[in-house]
């Protein structure tokens, strides 16, 4: 793969950081948008740090790095995380953000002491997950049967993508009705509670995978802010994947621009042009802006 691109005259290495920032970006925008209209964006931070353990378990279990024990034991923690919450909330002593706050602090911990305890000479450490290198992502090779298939994070972020895609296509309607109207849902005879374990399995699944490509800071903003900004934009809920997903790979190119031009760091230009984005839209949205207030008040 890297040899055709050259060939076509392109630097591999720039397409590939550029590709994978932007499957990046589109798959956290797709599960991130209903995240934020059922007001449990802090559950998506939560869950990103809450699968450290599940990381360190699935290596240790393993031996390997390879994505698939990675993204079941991360998947399996993430719903953990999910149901310790619910479990912490319905005893009415404490409300969802306190659970958050006394849930993920303690599953990070645990994945960190395992981390530092029996992983410290393998690269996946506590800094390989929160910040990640997305610029090496184009010297790590899918190796299969002794053949090279190009970068690993290209098929990796393409592919968390396309199911993510699939995932919102195939369950559109009931994720819709869950996150307006839950009540609605159950009347009807969906399950609210099989939709939201759906839905925060597919989050931990995106995040573990993003993880060491691009590290955990960034799979967070990216699962809330272009969603976020997108929310100011429109009332509609195509218009708003549309429009998240398209803030996404347009943060990740952005970022990737900026990081050049002021040599820093990747994933944190990325994550800062996600939220001047956010600003733009913040100031300038015609509905909810807060330019279009002023103007309407006087």
């Amino acid at each position: 793969m890297m040899e055709m691109l050259g060939s076509l005259g392109l630097d591999s290495s720039r397409v590939v950081i550029s590709l994978v920032g932007s499957f990046v970006g589109a798959s956290c925008a797709l599960v991130g948008t209903f995240l934020v209209l059922r007001k449990m964006a802090m559950l998506g931070d939560a869950i990103s740090h809450a699968v450290l353990p599940g990381i360190a378990i699935a290596f240790l279990l393993s031996g390997d790095r390879q994505p698939l024990p990675m993204l079941l034991g991360a998947g399996a923690l993430g719903v953990v995380t999910v149901v310790l919450v619910g479990a912490l909330n319905r005893t009415r002593r404490l409300r969802e953000d306190a659970a958050i706050g006394v849930v993920f602090p303690a599953l990070f911990s645990i994945g960190v002491i395992l981390m530092t305890r029996y992983l410290s000479d393998v690269h996946l450490d506590v800094d390989c997950v929160l910040h990640g290198e997305i610029a090496l992502a184009p010297y790590d090779e899918l190796v299969f049967g002794g053949q090279s298939f190009g970068p690993k994070a290209l098929w990796v972020t393409g592919g968390l993508f396309v199911v993510n895609l699939v995932f919102v296509i195939a369950f559109y309607k009931e994720l819709k009705i869950t996150s307006f109207d839950p009540q609605l849902a159950a009347a009807i005879g969906l399950s609210p509670v099989v939709m939201h374990y759906l839905l925060m399995t597919s989050v931990s699944v995106t995040v573990v995978g993003c993880f060491e490509s691009v590290g955990a800071i960034l799979v967070v903003a990216m699962l809330v802010v272009p969603p976020a900004t997108a929310h100011l934009l429109t009332d509609n809920l195509g218009r708003m994947l549309l429009l998240s997903v398209l803030l996404g790979v347009g943060s990740a190119l952005t970022g990737y621009a900026l990081a050049a031009w002021w040599d820093c760091s990747i994933a944190g230009a990325m994550a800062v042009a996600a939220g001047g984005f956010f600003a733009v839209a913040l100031v300038f949205s015609p509905r909810y802006g807060l330019l279009s207030r002023i103007v309407f008040r006087r």
